[in-house]
């Protein structure tokens, strides 16, 4: 791997079909393997990180990185996000987009690009949209890795009691401060206890992704949480994808408990797990040279076209 330096992204724009225009990023050599990175509920583009995209780059793969419809500079819809009755009781509106809206969008960045395969790297939210991808779009995706994601179903992957306390009783955010504090106050909850938060570094993503969003982000993860209700369980969709996949989960995640890394792997064909002792639901500057290893180990063993797996 050559030397990790900083990876300077800069916005640019696809307007799709569906009328919907993603913000995204294209990093490094466009003659280089790309991987595409699929963000977190509530968490733009720039949230997995500059190291993270660097690391990437430096191991010899173009990166792209883009914000969900609903967060950063992508399209805030119109349609009125759920309330919080609806949310708690996983009613949601029935004219919400799905999680197969959004992974409809990643493929549109892909064929903007004229990317015609790619490795697929979600995590969370993103984790069950590049999943979507890979179920849906199988002639498109070289490779999948989903990073502490979960199928859908309710009886795995739920957050802890501690996690829904404090995601009930977090005031509004009207501020660049507000979001800032529960940004802090989440990922301090969240984050694994053998990796405790760079409190400094943490702050300023924060605030990063406050000043980017186009629209008002409290209705933008709403309306993200709606999509992952509507789409329901998808264990019977994960069963049909063909491409070789890696699991990565945390043993400490308190917002999508392990049980859902557990439940994707035994449900996608072949799938590799990897548990990392003490990492909770985040990334850690730690964890970067690992993770982004485990990532390109499984896309340097995949060709273009191949070893794609068998369903009978």
């Amino acid at each position: 791997m050559s030397e990790v330096t900083e990876v300077e992204g800069v916005d640019q724009f696809a307007q799709l079909a569906s009328g919907i225009r993603i913000c995204f990023r294209d990093h490094g050599s466009g003659t280089d393997p790309a991987i595409l990175l699929v963000a977190g509920l509530g968490e733009d583009q720039t949230f997995w990180g500059d190291s993270f995209v660097a690391s990437l780059v430096a191991r010899g793969y173009r990166v792209i990185t883009m914000d969900n419809r609903d967060v950063g500079q992508s399209t805030f819809v119109t349609t009125p996000p759920p309330g919080i009755l609806r949310q708690a009781f996983a009613r949601p509106r029935q004219d919400g987009y799905t999680l197969a809206d959004m992974a409809r969008d990643c493929v549109g960045v892909l064929d903007h690009l004229g990317i015609e395969q790619v490795h697929l790297v979600g995590r969370s939210m993103g984790g069950m949209i590049a999943q979507t991808v890979a179920a849906t779009s199988p002639q498109r995706v070289l490779s999948l890795t989903s990073i502490y994601s979960t199928t859908g179903s309710t009886k795995v992957g739920q957050p802890a009691k501690s996690t829904i306390r404090l995601l009930v009783t977090a005031p509004a955010l009207r501020t660049r401060t507000d979001a800032v504090r529960a940004h802090l106050r989440l990922t301090q909850h969240i984050a694994g206890s053998a990796y405790p938060i760079d409190d400094a570094e943490e702050a300023r993503i924060a605030a990063r992704g406050w000043d980017r969003s186009a629209g008002d982000p409290a209705d933008g993860v709403a309306r993200q949480i709606q999509a992952i209700q509507r789409s329901g369980d998808r264990t019977a969709q994960l069963r049909t994808i063909t491409a070789p996949t890696l699991v990565i989960h945390g043993d400490r995640d308190l917002m999508v408990a392990p049980s859902g890394g557990v439940a994707s792997a035994a449900a996608i064909p072949s799938a590799q797990h990897v548990v990392i002792p003490g990492m909770g639901h985040h990334i850690p500057a730690s964890l970067v040279e690992p993770i982004t290893r485990y990532i390109a180990g499984q896309a340097d063993r995949v060709t273009a076209g191949g070893n794609h797996v068998e369903i009978s």
